[in-house]
C-alpha cells in the first residue's frame, strides 16, 4: 500500500487536505452513518477487514490433551468461543453432557448459545457485560463445578484475573485466533484516511506492508490502545475517537471532512 502526497492547507497549526478516499479496516455493513458521509461529501469510502479469525485445527488442540466433556461448566466471553467450542467439539465427536452449565458474560453471547444447546435457564448464567456481573453464580457453583475457558491467542486477561482472584478451579485453552488478513491486492492502491480499530489492524498493515510510509495519508484511529500501536510505529495521528467532541469515529470523520472538504 502505498502513501499520498496531497497539497495542504494549514489552519491553527493543524494540516487540513483534501479527502478523496478512505479505507476502513473493517467488513462492510449494511447499514452505516458512513454512507451518509459519502454522500454528502462526495467521497469513496471502502471498507477491508484486515484481521479475520481462524479456528485452531483439531490436531492442534489436541496437543493440549484436554478433553471439553470433562469439565462440567464452561465460560464463554464471545460468540467465536461459543462457535469454535462446538466445532471443535464435532471434529473430535465429542458431545457435552446436557447438563452441563455455561456461563456467558452477555445476554447476546448467552442467545448465540441457543444455537448450539437446548436453552434452560437452570445451566445457562447470564452476565451483562463483565465476568464479574457472574459473581454470584461462580461462588455458587465454584466448589462443585471444574470450569472450561475456550480462548483466542490474544486471550481474555480480564476474566484470567477474575478467576484467578477468586480462586475457581479452571482450565484454559485456545480455540481460535485472530490473525492478520492477505492485503496483498491493495499493493497499488492509495488512499487519503485510513480507519483503525484496533492494534491488531496496525500489525495487520506492517505484516502486509513492511516497508509502509505514512506521508501525507492520514490515520484515523479509535481507541488508546490503538493510539499507541499507531505511535509505536512512528505514525502520526491525524484523527482520533472517542473524545468530548467526536464520541464516535464518523463524527471524528465529519469533524475532519468539514476542514478538509469544506461544503
Amino acid at each position: 500500500m502505498r502513501a499520498q502526497d496531497m497539497s495542504a492547507e494549514t489552519k491553527a497549526g493543524t494540516v487540513y487536505k483534501t479527502v478523496k478516499t478512505i479505507l476502513v479496516s473493517q467488513p462492510k455493513p449494511e447499514r452505516s452513518p458512513y454512507y451518509k458521509l459519502e454522500q454528502k461529501y462526495g467521497i469513496q469510502i471502502d471498507w477491508r477487514p484486515f484481521i479475520h479469525v481462524e479456528g485452531v485445527t483439531e490436531k492442534e488442540f489436541r496437543k493440549n490433551r484436554i478433553r471439553p466433556d470433562e469439565y462440567s461448566a464452561v465460560i464463554f466471553t464471545s460468540k467465536n468461543s461459543i462457535e469454535h467450542f462446538f466445532r471443535l467439539c464435532e471434529e473430535m465427536r465429542i458431545k457435552m453432557d446436557q447438563n452441563t452449565k455455561y456461563f456467558c458474560l452477555s445476554e447476546a453471547i448467552a442467545n448465540y448459545l441457543q444455537k448450539f444447546i437446548v436453552y434452560r435457564k437452570r445451566k445457562v448464567f447470564v452476565g451483562v457485560r463483565k465476568v464479574a456481573d457472574l459473581h454470584s453464580y461462580f461462588n455458587k457453583h465454584k466448589d462443585k463445578e471444574k470450569f472450561f475457558l475456550p480462548n483466542s491467542n490474544l486471550g481474555s486477561q480480564d476474566v484470567v484475573d477474575y478467576l484467578d482472584e477468586n480462586k475457581i478451579n479452571y482450565t484454559s485453552a485456545m480455540m481460535y485466533k485472530t490473525v492478520a488478513s492477505d492485503l496483498s491486492d491493495l499493493s497499488d492502491i492509495t488512499y487519503d484516511v485510513l480507519v483503525f480499530f484496533s492494534p491488531l489492524g496496525i500489525h495487520s498493515l506492517y505484516e502486509n506492508f513492511p516497508g509502509f510510509k505514512q506521508n501525507e495519508t492520514r490515520m484515523a484511529v479509535f481507541g488508546n490502545s490503538t493510539s499507541k500501536a499507531v505511535e509505536d510505529r512512528g505514525l502520526t495521528i491525524n484523527i482520533h475517537a472517542p473524545s468530548p467532541e467526536s464520541p464516535s469515529m464518523t463524527m471524528a470523520l465529519e469533524n475532519y471532512l468539514k476542514k478538509s472538504n469544506p461544503l
